[in-house]
C-alpha cells in the first residue's frame, strides 16, 4: 500500500536538507513551518489571511479538540480541514505533551493518562488507542504517535521510565490506526538528555517503520547548545527517505541549528502567541509595539516586509490598537510574525537549492534571532512571551 504522505528528499548541503512533503491535501516545500491553530484555527486569523503568509501546512491540538468541540463533532462538521477552511495539509499532535504541561494529572499507567479537564474538571482518561481513535475522526493528514513528553531535566531513571512507556505506546498507536491509507502516523523520539536514551529510542521507532518521526521532549526547558547536541545524535540515525520533525521549536536560531542537523519540520506557537502580546519579529531585532516611541511611528512595522499589516498600517496605527485593547492589534502582529517566519523559511529553501546554506547561517541576522538574547531596534532587551 503506498504512503499516502511521502517525502522526496531533493538536495543537501551537509546535512542540512531541501526537501518536498507530498501528502492527500497537497504539496509542502521543506524545510517547513507550521503555524499553530490549537482549538482548530490560528487564533484570531482568517485561513486567506494565513495561506497569504505562505503557510503551506498548519497543525492542529488533539487536546483540545478532544474536550471542545468533540472529535466526533468535528466529523461530523467535515474533518479538520472542512472545520478549518482549509484545504492544505494539517498535521495534528497526539495530546501528550498537553495533558503532561497543561492538566492536573491524577495518575500515570502502563495503559495511558488520567487527568482532570481543564475546562470543567471532568475526569479523562487518554490512551494511545484513544488519541488515534481521535486523530482518525478528526482526518488530518499526519498523526502523531501518543508520547510521555517529561522534562529534559527530569531524572535519568524517571526518562528511561517515560522512554520504556513511549514504545510501548507506539506499537499500541501502530495497531489502533484506523486510517493509514489516508493518514501517515509519524513516531516520536524521546530520551531527554541522555544519548543512550534517545538512540535506543530512535532504533526501536524506526524499526516499526513509521512513515515519519519526530524529534520530541525539547524545547521544554534545555538550553540552545543542549538541543543542538540530541540533535547530533538523533537525525544520523534516522531514514534519509522519511520526514524528520522537531516539535514545538522555535526562534529562527533554533531553526537554523535544526536545519544544519537534517531537520526537515517545525512547529511553534511564538508568531501567533507574541503576536498577540504586541511582539513583532524583524530582522533587526525585536519591536514591542505598546512602547511609546511608537506612537507618531508613520513606518510598517518592518521595512521591507510584503505582509497585510506591513503593506496596510503604520506602527503607530497598530500601537494605538493594543492600546485600545482593540483585537486588531493582536491580529496584525500575528500576521506579521507568520509571514515573517515564512520568508525566513523561504530564502532558507533558497539557500540549500543554491547550495549556500552555510552562508546564509553564518550572514543573515535572522538566524541569530532568539529568545531574550538579542537587541531589539527599541533599543532594550525584548520581553519574550513562550510557549
Amino acid at each position: 500500500m503506498p504512503l499516502p504522505v511521502r517525502y522526496q528528499l531533493l538536495k543537501k548541503d551537509g546535512l542540512a536538507r531541501r526537501g518536498r512533503l507530498h501528502t492527500p491535501h497537497g504539496v509542502a516545500e521543506t524545510p517547513a513551518f507550521m503555524p499553530v491553530g490549537t482549538q482548530g484555527t490560528i487564533k484570531g486569523i482568517l485561513p486567506d489571511h494565513v495561506r497569504a503568509t505562505d503557510s503551506q501546512i498548519i497543525l492542529a491540538n488533539t487536546y483540545h479538540l478532544m474536550l471542545r468541540p468533540g472529535e466526533k463533532t468535528v466529523a461530523k462538521l467535515g474533518d479538520l480541514h472542512r472545520f478549518m477552511a482549509w484545504d492544505g495539509p494539517i498535521l495534528t499532535d497526539s495530546g501528550g505533551f498537553q495533558v503532561f504541561s497543561l492538566s492536573d494529572i491524577n495518575k500515570i499507567s502502563d495503559d495511558g493518562v488520567t487527568f482532570k479537564s481543564h475546562i470543567d474538571g471532568a475526569m479523562v482518561h487518554l490512551t494511545p488507542e484513544r488519541s488515534m481513535q481521535v486523530q482518525n475522526d478528526l482526518g488530518a493528514d499526519i498523526m502523531m504517535a501518543f508520547d510521555e513528553c517529561p522534562s529534559s531535566t527530569a531524572p535519568i531513571a524517571y526518562q528511561r521510565e517515560a522512554v520504556d512507556r513511549t514504545l510501548r505506546w507506539a506499537e499500541l498507536c501502530l495497531q489502533s490506526h484506523s486510517r493509514p491509507a489516508d493518514q501517515a502516523l509519524f513516531g516520536i523520539v524521546q530520551g531527554g538528555l541522555s544519548p543512550e536514551l534517545r538512540l535506543h529510542c530512535a532504533q526501536k521507532l524506526i524499526a516499526m517503520d513509521f512513515p515519519g518521526y519526530a524529534v520530541g521532549g525539547l524545547a521544554v526547558g534545555e538550553g540552545f547548545e543542549q538541543m543542538k547536541q540530541v540533535l547530533g545524535w538523533i537525525t544520523p540515525v534516522l531514514p534519509e527517505d522519511k520526514p524528520r520533525y522537531l516539535m514545538g521549536v522555535g526562534y529562527p536560531r533554533d531553526i537554523v541549528a535544526a536545519v544544519a542537523s537534517g531537520i526537515d519540520m517545525f512547529d511553534c506557537v511564538l508568531p501567533t502567541r507574541n503576536g498577540r502580546n504586541a511582539y513583532a519579529f524583524t530582522a533587526a531585532g525585536a519591536i514591542r509595539l505598546r512602547n511609546a516611541v511608537h506612537t507618531e511611528a508613520t513606518g510598517p512595522i518592518e521595512e521591507g516586509c510584503d505582509c497585510y499589516a506591513c503593506r496596510t498600517f503604520t506602527r503607530g496605527a497598530i500601537r494605538h490598537y493594543f492600546s485600545a485593547g482593540e483585537m486588531l492589534g493582536p491580529i496584525l502582529v500575528s500576521i506579521h510574525n507568520i509571514r515573517f517566519y515564512q520568508r525566513f523559511m523561504t530564502d532558507l529553501r533558497a539557500s540549500l537549492d543554491q547550495g549556500t546554506f552555510a552562508d546564509f547561517a553564518a550572514s543573515d541576522p535572522r538566524c541569530r534571532l532568539a529568545g531574550g538574547t538579542e537587541i531589539g531596534i527599541d533599543g532594550e532587551l525584548p520581553e519574550v512571551v513562550q510557549g
